[in-house]
């Protein structure tokens, strides 16, 4: 495949990901894999979650990992701030009774004081204040999270001169800053798995689905940087990335 080949095949890549919807990576089984952490994020969910309880779960996505919950519908609530999940949201789970909100600012819940028994949140940033304001007494916070230590050696080969000036979100500093919120940490935990990819398209299409991590990237403007990566790919059959993971479970 010649460069001109090569720069139209991985366009097409870029515009496979414009399909991309909720949070569902299906397009990637086969063209990537991660460790797995120490921990299963939805098994401390469902270890604590009664059907009894008043859930909330923030930054809900698409909604695929809160159905696996299968927690009655009237009894769960939701946020999102991405517009096109929130409307898919709008569609598919407020008609089952879920009470679906749009929340841009995380620090703005738009909930009454001490409204539910359990929030979840998985890679979505809060308030830890609002967290507590929402949560009843005795209520568990439980949330995974995406440390500032994520991606960095791939955004460092892709894109050029990438700088990551604040690290501040890790979990001893989150685990800090609940207990001065007076909350009871339960579980935490810390994990920096390794990524792999195993073809251009399935890199391409990663980078292009989370912009923050790549700034600015694009195919045509990142093709030298690219072109250095194939030549990874050729040599050792994948390229290598390394992703920032915790998890923490709290009690009110």
């Amino acid at each position: 495949m010649d460069t001109n080949e090569k720069l139209n095949s991985w366009k097409q890549s870029e515009e496979n990901q414009k399909n991309f919807q909720g949070w569902d990576f299906s397009y990637l089984e086969g063209k990537y894999e991660m460790a797995e952490t120490p921990w299963d994020y939805r098994s401390f969910v469902l270890q604590y979650l009664t059907d009894e309880y008043q859930l909330l779960d923030m930054g809900t996505g698409g909604g695929e990992l809160l159905q696996s919950f299968a927690h009655p519908k009237n009894l769960t609530a939701v946020t999102e701030g991405w517009v096109p999940n929130y409307e898919l949201l709008r569609k598919e789970l407020a008609p089952q009774g879920v009470n679906v909100q749009f929340v841009e600012e995380d620090d703005r819940l738009n909930f009454p004081d001490q409204s539910f028994d359990l929030v979840t949140n998985s890679h979505e940033s809060f308030s830890i204040e609002e967290v507590a304001r929402v949560l009843k007494p005795g209520g568990f916070f439980i949330t995974q999270q995406v440390g500032d230590l994520n991606g960095i050696q791939l955004s460092s080969k892709l894109i050029p001169g990438f700088q990551k000036l604040s690290f501040p979100l890790h979990l001893s500093t989150v685990v800090n800053e609940l207990k001065q919120q007076g909350f009871r940490i339960l579980y935490a935990n810390e994990s920096y798995p390794t990524q792999r990819f195993f073809d251009m398209d399935g890199l391409i299409y990663y980078a292009k689905t989370i912009p923050w991590e790549f700034p600015d990237f694009s195919v045509e403007t990142n093709f030298p940087e690219l072109l250095a990566l194939e030549e990874e790919l050729e040599r050792q059959g994948y390229i290598e990335n390394r992703e920032h993971r915790f998890i923490v479970v709290a009690q009110k």
